[in-house]
């Protein structure tokens, strides 16, 4: 396709939204997606007892069968890129999601603890692969000016999966067992695959950058948005180029603070998520039960996500990313000071949106960070090294239960973890891309290509 036609293409379409129809399926197939990635987050946490009564292991080796899932995320997460350039992004989504989906069937049949740990392992893999390609979509197609509420209304999919499991434990496991709740998360399977095949648009940039020029401005005029301002493939890219351009001398300072930043939340996420139940039981709060808590917290998340995702679009990533680390930081801080019970709700739900919330966002700013080609490298990246704070988090907060420290010191390790990441999110560069500008807020006014918008 010649330049021309190319231009022709993007001032046919320039300063539009997607419609709303094709917004909607990428949002849903996507957030569905993502749903089954927060399921995960608790799932284990509802079956522990079961397997440690079936199976007559200790704690210790149930956190190895945790940890064993975070270590596929990691590996999955830093693949991500180079099988994204070969495959693109559509077929990453349907390999992840099916990779993941046939990974719990499999557990739902194990027959031993080791078997039982390979699966969640190769699980992970899938759920390292599945957010990064999911959050680059998404950006993609999301309308100008609404990158980040785009973005934090899918990733919402996180934290109702994490409800949905807390929920669904309650009646599940005693009436039909431990392993039909695996069973459940296989869903995927038959819920977004058969109809992500059907109904996702591939990714744009990937196209151009593979030089199918003709089927990009097709894909372009249909969905109405405008063909991304990139070269295609000369045939000099190789499976590294995504990985050389992250630490190259204009992006290097960025991405080892990004890293830090994600390291930071995710460790605070997983923490809290795997022990916030247990120092609750251990403190003798009057909330009742686990469910609770994690529901106040999951709900948090929500509101936090699409909220901060709103105005993010208005004043940039950056400033929200590191208020929400402070609110983070200085609710968990306060939650070691034992307050009222309705203050300690009010607490919880803004400790879910200052650390899975902040990490929604942390997300969307990677995402937008870099250039469309780094795009999914880049996320998938900053997740994997974030990935080893997920690993940490729990062990950590295990370590210091078993100390015999006062319970608020939990909190208060917590807390000084969200400060770090609040340091780190604040020392982040501007990105030397030319729409940093606009990806502040500043850039959402009619004639601003979408694609454009969406990167940092």
């Amino acid at each position: 396709m010649n330049k021309g036609v190319n231009k022709g293409v993007n001032e046919a379409v320039n300063g539009s939204a997607p419609p709303r129809q094709t917004l909607w399926v990428i949002v849903a197939l996507c957030g569905l997606s993502i749903t089954f990635d927060g399921y995960d987050l608790v799932v284990f946490g509802t079956t522990v007892p079961s397997l440690l009564k079936e199976w007559q292991i200790s704690p210790a080796e149930a956190g190895t069968l945790a940890s064993l899932a975070l270590v596929g995320m990691l590996i999955g997460a830093l693949l991500v890129g180079t099988l994204t350039d070969v495959l693109g992004r559509r077929k990453m989504l349907l390999l992840s999601v099916t990779w993941f989906s046939v990974s719990m069937m499999l557990c739902t049949v194990a027959p031993s603890p080791e078997l039982f740990g390979l699966f969640r392992l190769l699980g992970g893999l899938g759920l390292g692969g599945l957010m990064p390609t999911a959050a680059a979509l998404v950006i993609e197609y999301a309308p100008p000016g609404r990158a980040n509420l785009t973005y934090g209304v899918m990733q919402s999919g996180y934290a109702i999966g994490g409800i949905l499991a807390a929920a669904l434990a309650i009646p599940v496991i005693p009436d039909a067992g431990w392993r039909v709740m695996y069973l459940i998360g296989a869903a995927p399977l038959l819920l977004v695959v058969p109809l992500a095949y059907r109904l996702l648009p591939e990714s744009l940039e990937y196209l151009v950058l593979r030089g199918r020029r003709e089927e990009a401005s097709e894909l372009a005029a249909r969905h109405n948005v405008p063909l991304p301002e990139r070269q295609e493939d000369d045939g000099g890219r190789r499976w590294y180029s995504g990985v050389r351009e992250l630490v190259s001398p204009g992006y290097r300072a960025g991405t080892v603070l990004l890293w830090a930043t994600c390291f930071c939340a995710l460790l605070a996420v997983y923490g809290l998520s795997t022990w916030l139940p247990q120092i609750m039981r251990t403190a003798r709060f009057p909330l009742g039960s686990a469910l609770t808590f994690l529901l106040v917290f999951n709900l948090g998340s929500i509101v936090g996500s699409v909220a901060g995702g709103r105005i993010a679009d208005r004043v940039g990533s950056k400033p929200v990313v590191t208020v929400s680390f402070l609110l983070g930081a200085a609710s968990v801080f306060l939650l070691a000071t034992r307050p009222s019970t309705w203050a300690m709700y009010l607490l919880l739900a803004v400790a879910g949106h200052g650390t899975i919330g902040t990490q929604n966002l942390v997300n969307a700013y990677v995402t937008r960070y870099y250039p469309a080609g780094a795009r999914t490298t880049g996320i998938g990246w900053a997740l994997g090294v974030g990935r080893l704070g997920a690993i940490l988090g729990p062990t950590i907060g295990g370590l210091v239960i078993d100390s015999g420290a006062p319970w608020p010191w939990n909190f208060y390790l917590f807390a000084a973890v969200a400060l770090v990441g609040l340091f780190a999110a604040g020392l982040v560069p501007q990105s030397p891309s030319p729409a940093a500008e606009r990806s502040a807020g500043r850039g959402s006014r009619a004639g601003t290509p979408a694609l454009k918008e969406s990167t940092l």
